[in-house]
């Protein structure tokens, strides 16, 4: 329970943190990616998408690891959204060719998270079931 616990705590911080800065600074953290996007509606979407939905899966992988009858739940949901956003991506690497650098960064985080759910769903199976 300790490596479920583990992950799911730093899982939580890095979406918290990634959504606090997205909801406060939705606007520099585009810029700082050289994406194009100003005015007010595209400050409410990125808060929206990036702020919110983040800081909405940093407190199910929180509450995953505080009470284990939700720990199934959180990692079923990061393999539903790394994997949703895996598949993008890969769709964008045919579509468009490789991303800049940095994005690289994102797509490891994304495979890391990923394979770090698939891996404690199948090892940790019936621990999670019996909770």
């Amino acid at each position: 329970m300790l490596i479920l616990r583990g992950f799911l705590n730093l899982v939580g911080v890095l979406f918290a943190v990634f959504g606090v800065y997205s909801l406060t600074s939705p606007l520099v953290m585009t810029s700082g990616l050289g994406l194009d996007a100003s005015g007010p509606h595209a400050s409410f979407e990125l808060r929206g998408i990036y702020g919110g939905v983040s800081l909405g899966a940093a407190a199910l992988c929180f509450l995953g690891s505080f009470q284990l009858r939700y720990a199934r739940p959180a990692l079923w949901f990061l393999v539903a959204y790394m994997g949703g956003y895996i598949f993008g991506r890969g769709y964008a690497l045919i579509a468009d060719g490789a991303p800049e650098p940095y994005f690289w960064s994102f797509i490891a985080f994304e495979v890391l998270v990923l394979a770090g759910a698939v891996a404690i769903l199948i090892h940790q199976r019936d621990r999670l079931i019996a909770g």
